[in-house]
């Protein structure tokens, strides 16, 4: 088996890499050559902790296996990362367990490739300024894979914690970009494209803030029950996602599905616009949501990937099992 540890992860995958292999894997899930299987995850009773596995297998890649982890919101107190997850893959011709990854920072990378994904595919080209709703360890990665794929003029951004927002203005003076803390109703009147990356289990984006030609991407409802954004929202804008299966049973959309909105027929998986199947956004001033619940074939692409690289510069460890 082969072991790469959490701390040899930065200086193996970088955003790049993590767009790739997202591109990659929903391009394949909408092939019909990858699915993931049914998530499980549970509010453990202890520790506030939210505990689950992500799996799946990638027939075109040969990539199998699953990530376990979740979340501990103590753990920052304690100077750790409140996401903890785990990745290990196994041969698909076999089943022996191939390599154990350390998945927090993959967890990082992929979240932020998936959304910058649906920017780069969605998002209109003019797009100048960058709405941010929230401002926690995850809300950095965001900012930098969103610059990536649009010239953004500008950051404003709001988290209902105010205190953290000078740590995000950091990361926004560090690629070149203005950014204002404001409130809601601002950040949807002159953002083009939103971002929200909270663990809120209420919305606060709401419909009347959003302006037609807005791209959003929900990136933080991952659990049943989870919720950032008004309903009312998802009923007049193009959804799509990254799983249907997900999106309406954890993701964001389970809300607006719920009281009746939308159907999961007319969400659209994000591949399809990757494979041609679908055009995405269609004129200009179409609202359009990217529900990114987080797939486990994402962390499996990400880890592989990470394996290789890991190999061919001579730092991965191999232990018998």
């Amino acid at each position: 088996m082969i072991i790469v540890p959490e701390r040899l992860i930065a200086d193996l995958m970088g955003p790049d890499q993590a767009y790739d292999a997202v591109r990659d894997v929903f391009a394949a899930m909408s092939r019909g050559d990858a699915w993931n299987f049914p998530v499980v995850r549970e509010a453990l009773g202890h520790a506030d902790a939210l505990y689950g596995f992500k799996s799946g297998f990638d027939r075109a890649g040969k990539v199998l296996g699953l990530k376990s982890g979740g979340y501990w919101p103590g753990n920052a107190a304690q100077g750790l990362t409140n996401h903890q997850s785990t990745v290990v893959l196994f041969d698909p011709d076999t089943g022996r367990a191939s390599a154990m990854v350390g998945g927090n920072l993959l967890t990082a990378l992929r979240t932020a490739a998936a959304s910058a994904l649906s920017i780069d595919l969605l998002a209109r080209r003019d797009a100048k300024v960058l709405g941010m709703v929230g401002a926690g360890h995850q809300a950095a990665f965001q900012l930098r894979a969103a610059a990536r794929v649009r010239p953004f003029k500008e950051v404003v951004a709001w988290n209902y914690h105010p205190d953290m927002l000078p740590r995000l203005g950091d990361v926004a003076a560090e690629l070149g970009l203005p950014f204002r803390a404001v409130d809601l109703a601002t950040l949807g009147a002159e953002a083009d494209v939103i971002i929200t990356i909270t663990s809120s289990f209420a919305p606060s984006l709401m419909d009347a803030h959003v302006r037609p030609g807005t791209h959003i991407a929900c990136m933080g409802t991952d659990t049943k029950g989870k919720q950032e954004v008004e309903a009312a929202l998802l009923g007049r804008a193009r959804v799509f996602t990254d799983e249907v299966a997900q999106s309406t049973t954890l993701g964001e959309a389970q809300h607006a599905v719920a009281a009746g909105l939308i159907s999961a027929n007319a969400i659209t998986p994000l591949g399809d616009v990757i494979e041609g199947k679908d055009p995405g956004r269609t004129f200009a001033d179409q609202i359009t949501v990217f529900d990114g619940t987080g797939v486990g074939l994402q962390d499996l692409a990400a880890a592989a990937r990470v394996v290789d690289l890991a190999i061919a510069r001579g730092v991965a460890t191999e232990i018998e099992i």
